[in-house]
């Protein structure tokens, strides 16, 4: 891939049907969705994707269906391939990479964690290489992996058993490290969205996240603000984020997540467990609660 990951990039959800299995079909609507708010990327298969409740089977083909629908939609396909098993993770490399992926991402195993950087950096080594072609990214997010080692220290590391390294998914509050980890020159997309009007200040350029599945025109809004120097509408647009996420939090936010974007016309199901579902009666509520919220008004593309 011969440029960064600037912009938007939508993790994206898995979407399920009425018997929770995987509905392939739904992934065009996504994508053109996706394009309606001038979103490029899509990162597949990541947390959002409810990726540790899939099948190895169901991550291959829910990879195949973007990477087969992507492409005339313009949209650019990232495969998250972790797993706790690294054969599996390592194969679900190899096949984004026959499959037509720009790049792969991987978490790091959260089950038996490593014990240190270099034992993270051995597992990394060898998820990434079964796809060498394919640019590789490390995905930070302790508040979930439990992992917590210094991201600075990782990328004056790692390079040397991970050649194709070409950044950080970078879900992690820490913005000193952060800071840190951009002047290395490597791509180091953003992953809080609440947070990112404090990451575009210490230099980020693109950011990863769940709610540009349903709410870029706020994002975009709010970059085009920063870069044009106008900080005071920059910070309502990132309290616009924050009280939607807030509110969807309230409810259990990957079902009130998939539920927002059904209310926009992609229907993607309801999460899988251990993510509780919403009832009719806390879906009408959500409805009338982001409507209250003014979402519909300023959400909306």
């Amino acid at each position: 891939m011969s440029h960064k990951l600037t912009g938007l990039t939508a993790a994206v959800h898995s979407p399920f049907d009425s018997c929770g299995e995987l509905n392939l079909s739904a992934v065009e609507s996504q994508a053109a969705h996706l394009v309606r708010n001038r979103v490029e990327f899509a990162f597949v298969g990541g947390s959002t994707g409810e990726s540790h409740s899939l099948s190895f089977d169901e991550r291959i083909r829910l990879t195949e269906q973007w990477c087969l629908v992507a492409p005339s939609f313009g949209i650019k396909v990232i495969v998250h391939v972790g797993s706790n098993c690294l054969r599996d993770a390592r194969s679900l490399a190899a096949h984004a990479q026959t499959a037509g992926a720009v790049a792969i991402s991987a978490l790091a195993p959260m089950y038996f964690k490593p014990q240190s950087l270099e034992v993270l950096i051995d597992c990394c080594a060898e998820i990434a290489s079964g796809a060498p072609a394919l640019p590789f990214y490390f995905y930070d997010i302790p508040v979930l992996t439990g992992v917590n080692f210094s991201m600075p220290a990782f990328l004056e590391q790692a390079p040397a058993k991970v050649p194709n390294l070409a950044g950080l998914k970078f879900t992690n509050p820490d913005l000193v490290a952060y800071q840190k980890c951009l002047r290395t020159g490597m791509d180091i997309p953003w992953g809080i969205d609440e947070h990112m009007l404090a990451a575009l200040s210490m230099g980020a350029q693109g950011a990863v996240g769940s709610s540009f599945n349903f709410a870029a025109p706020v994002y975009h809004r709010l970059m085009k603000a920063f870069s044009e120097g106008n900080l005071e509408t920059a910070r309502q647009e990132q309290l616009r984020s924050v009280d939607l996420i807030t509110l969807l939090a309230s409810y259990g936010y990957m079902a009130a997540a998939k539920a927002t974007l059904g209310f926009l016309g992609v229907n993607v199901g309801g999460p899988r467990l251990p993510n509780a579902g919403l009832t009719p009666e806390k879906s009408k509520q959500l409805q009338k609660d982001l409507e209250a919220l003014g979402f519909f008004e300023w959400g909306v593309a």
